[in-house]
């Protein structure tokens, strides 16, 4: 995170915002004498829209087996019993 003086980043504003655009860049922009904070500058993010819950509802069936265990997979998993 950088920090700039308002008058520099009015200066170099187009610089500013490559650096933002391209490399995630923040900047912290000062004003005046006493150097007071007053915005930061952050990569813009597009908002995600929440996933809906439950939208594939109807479209599968799970098998009555789902958790049964099979002794082929078993032996391929942790070898042949004793």
């Amino acid at each position: 995170m950088q920090t700039i003086q308002v008058g520099d980043f009015k200066a170099e504003l187009s610089s500013i915002l490559k650096q933002v655009q391209e490399a995630g860049e923040k900047f912290v922009i000062e004003y005046g004498k006493k150097h007071k904070k007053v915005a930061m500058l952050v990569p813009y993010e597009e908002e995600k829209t929440p996933r809906k819950f439950g939208q594939l509802e109807g479209q599968y069936q799970i098998p009555d087996d789902f958790n049964e265990e099979s002794d082929e997979i078993n032996a391929m998993f942790y070898g042949e019993k004793a």
